[in-house]
């Protein structure tokens, strides 16, 4: 068979890849709900205790039964979930963990018994509704285990169950190399979406082709809300491995390079006990799901309650400024904000110009475009109160890098490598480089270096308390009118 039929048979196996319907339900889910069955099959298992005790001998109270089920069931999720028996590539292997499922349950056991000895609270509990269910229970448990396998086995294999928030790219071969088997060990889904690097043999055409196919990846994944990369290069293909991570770089979320065929048969480990670990880590996502919540949060609640603080003075300086000048009493201009996303950012209007386009002048100290009133908008921050309506908007956050016009950064963005990490959050109004003194213009190379840096330490470092320390920070930073012009 020839090269070019090989080739052709390994395309319509990716093209079979790339249109499948995308599942209903994330791998990302099935965790839980595996440990909720676990929890409700357990609670059921103290219950149906106490009903068959008062068929033989009487009726003992209820609820210090239900609270041993409730107390068991956090013990045994908890361990269970410690051993990666929750983890899709574990509970969709065909064979039933009995040992491991017993070993947890007696351990849970061993804990409980811990508890009513060290509170003196034994003899509250009938003896031989607690022997009954700690002999339902893992009988429950094993049968539940087997019945959740064979469904979950049967969900993946029909496309319920998968993962759309992720997208493999890489060499063709190497690629179609990864069973489905493979990739729920390593993702948690037997198919992703997968995007082919170019099979050109001259380099400059191949690097070319590539740098498209990355742009088309990239697109997919902003479109799509992707939230992981997944790279299958043979490891010995640095340029490439070099090349798509800086490509990637732009984009908000992690990439792993997963290990190639070679490496694959070197080890002796089999796919279904393999681990992330295996797999090298490129790029890290900034926030995760839980923590972009809780910063939305607090976006939410402190812009609206600054709205209706500020609302009095916004209301004068917008009368002021339509009364000092003509022209609009909002600045509006397109900005980059998380994802590479544009949108348009409000500020009041300080100057006599409305500069949108490929050519931006910055203001500089005594610029004369600045008008009167402008000048003590900005130099007490007055002029950046509308942006807490971007916020609002879900456009910014109250802190993270602030957004430069799209015009800077472009040229940014090529005279800096790590420009493009700062995207990998939401705007602010206020950030760690604002309150560190670093605001107003960017005359050189050096000052905007120098403000990255301390974006990317915000970003690697992020947590709420930061946040606060920031906000306050924040204050006394306009208090001092430091390089605000």
């Amino acid at each position: 068979m020839s090269v070019d039929s090989d080739l052709r048979e390994e395309r319509v196996g990716l093209e079979h890849f790339a249109s499948l319907p995308p599942s209903s339900l994330s791998s990302h889910a099935v965790p839980y709900l595996l440990s909720a069955v676990d929890a409700v099959v357990i609670i059921l298992c103290s219950a149906a205790g106490v009903l068959l005790y008062q068929v033989i001998y009487g009726k003992p109270e209820l609820e210090p039964q239900l609270a041993v089920g409730i107390l068991a069931s956090i013990f045994y999720v908890l361990l269970m979930s410690r051993g990666g028996m929750y983890e899709v590539s574990e509970a969709a292997t065909a064979a039933v963990e009995v040992r491991d499922i017993l070993i947890y349950w007696f351990t849970s056991g061993l804990l409980l018994a811990s508890v009513a000895f060290l509170l003196k609270v034994g003899g509250t509990f009938s003896r031989l509704s607690s022997v009954i269910f700690f002999v339902i229970a893992p009988i429950a448990l094993l049968g539940v285990r087997k019945l959740s396998k064979i469904v979950l086995g049967e969900a993946i294999s029909t496309g319920f169950i998968g993962r759309r928030d992720a997208v493999l790219i890489g060499d063709l071969h190497e690629m179609l190399t990864f069973k489905p088997r493979d990739l729920l060990a390593v993702c948690g889904a037997t198919e992703v979406r997968r995007f082919a690097l170019s099979r050109e043999v001259d380099p400059k055409a191949r690097t070319s082709a590539d740098i498209g196919v990355i742009d088309l990846l990239a697109d997919f994944v902003r479109r799509h809300d992707c939230r992981e990369i997944l790279l299958a290069l043979p490891w010995s293909d640095s340029e490439r491995i070099e090349l798509v991570r800086d490509r990637i770089k732009v984009l908000p979320v992690a990439a792993r390079l997963l290990p190639d065929a070679r490496i694959r048969s070197l080890t002796a480990l089999t796919w279904p006990t393999r681990n992330r670990s295996f797999s090298i880590e490129v790029q890290r996502a900034p926030l995760s799901a839980a923590q972009r919540f809780c910063k939305r949060v607090i976006d939410v609640v402190l812009s609206a309650l600054a709205l209706m603080f500020f609302f009095p003075l916004m209301a004068v300086t917008a009368l002021a400024i339509k009364l000092e000048s003509p022209g609009p009493v909002i600045f509006r201009q397109t900005r980059k904000g998380f994802n590479g996303r544009e949108f348009v950012i409000y500020k009041f209007r300080t100057m006599t110009v409305q500069e949108n386009g490929p050519t931006i002048v910055q203001a500089t100290r005594g610029d004369l475009r600045v008008t009167a009133l402008g000048r003590i908008l900005r130099s007490s921050s007055i002029d950046e109160l509308p942006q807490l309506v971007n916020v609002l908007r879900g456009d910014m956050s109250l802190i993270g890098p602030r957004p430069h016009a799209l015009a800077h950064d472009s040229y940014f963005e090529m005279v800096l490598s790590d420009y493009a990490f700062r995207h990998h959050v939401k705007p602010g109004i206020t950030g760690w480089a604002q309150c560190n003194g670093a605001r107003g213009a960017t005359p050189s190379v050096e000052h905007i270096s120098e403000r990255v840096k301390l974006d990317l330490w915000y970003i690697n470092n992020w947590s709420l308390w930061l946040d606060v320390q920031i906000l306050f920070k924040t204050l006394f930073e306009v208090l001092r009118k430091h390089n605000a012009y």
